[in-house]
Formats: structure tokens, C-alpha cells, sequence
């Protein structure tokens, strides 16, 4: 199965069903039901940029990883899509959450950075990241960005509840 070349955007609605198909015999959520978790796989842990890029796929022995909203996914079962070669490799070993949201694979649109987003892109990442990922694949950690500055330093300023698209009771 051939992706789109690198930089060409998939039309909202055909991303959206072919992301739900990318996993035939996975549960998906329907309309009106809440999704069932995905499985629970090794503890939770925060991944730097530099060891989250570790898992992009090009280690046969190693797990796939991609985060989205700084969720990190073990995306391995979808291996066939994910792993080296495959047409949405490049969403992995990183926060891919600007690419999730506009359906693309420009690498300039790879990255955690959702500002400037229009309504309908944010949206369509909320479906997704609620009804592929989270519905699909076990969580396996955080991105650090998430809850730190710059300098490694906490970010006492961080309240989860004033993140954009953030719902602490789905996601601790």
C-alpha cells in the first residue's frame, strides 16, 4: 500500500477513513460510545525528543513509538504502517501532532506545535488522537515538553486543564 509522497496533504475526510482502516479488526469508537482503552502495555514514562526518536522504526528489534497531544503510542502492532519504509513512518520517533491534525507528512509539519490551527484541523486531531490512537494503541508515556521548560527545569506554570484539546480526566 503506497502513502501520499511527503509533503502532499490528504482531503480531511478520505485521511480520516483510511487512518480508521489502517487497523482492520481494532476496535473503534462509534458515535455516542466512549472508546475502549487500549491495552495496557509497559509503564508510562517521559521521553526526551532524543529518546523518543530512538523508537522511529528503524530497529526491527525495537518497539514503534509516535506521540500525539505529548501522548506516547507503542504503534508496533501497526507495523506495516508505521515501521522503516512504510508509508507513515515518518509520523514516528516524535511528537507528530501538527502532521496528525492537518493530514500531512511535510516534515515541517511533524512537530508538537499546534499554533495557528484552524477549528476543523484541531478538531479532526481530537477525533483522531480519541478514536485511532488512544482506541488502538497502549500508551506508553509522555513527551517531556509536556511538563517541562527548556532547560530540563519543572514547569511550575504547567496546568493540565489549561492545555488546548487537554481533558486530565481522560487522560491520567
Amino acid at each position: 500500500m503506497a502513502g501520499p509522497a511527503p509533503g502532499r496533504r490528504l482531503r480531511p475526510l478520505a485521511a480520516l477513513t483510511l487512518v480508521l482502516a489502517l487497523a482492520p479488526g481494532l476496535p473503534t469508537a462509534r458515535a455516542g460510545q466512549t472508546p475502549r482503552p487500549a491495552e495496557r502495555g509497559p509503564p508510562v514514562r517521559l521521553f526526551t525528543e532524543e529518546e523518543l526518536a530512538r523508537y522511529g522504526g528503524e530497529e526491527e528489534d525495537q518497539p514503534i513509538y509516535l506521540a500525539v497531544k505529548g501522548v506516547v503510542f507503542d504503534v508496533t502492532s501497526g507495523k506495516e504502517f508505521y515501521g522503516r519504509g512504510a508509508p507513515y513512518n515518518a509520523l514516528t520517533g516524535k511528537d507528530s501532532t501538527r502532521g496528525v491534525a492537518k493530514m500531512s507528512l511535510d516534515p515541517a509539519d511533524l512537530t508538537h506545535d499546534t499554533t495557528g490551527l484552524t477549528a476543523m484541523e484541531l478538531e479532526a486531531l481530537d477525533d483522531i488522537f480519541t478514536k485511532v490512537y488512544k482506541a488502538k494503541y497502549p500508551i506508553v508515556g509522555y513527551t517531556a515538553r509536556r511538563i517541562l521548560n527548556e532547560d530540563g527545569s519543572p514547569n511550575l506554570d504547567f496546568k493540565p486543564e489549561d492545555q488546548p484539546h487537554f481533558d486530565i480526566k481522560d487522560e491520567f
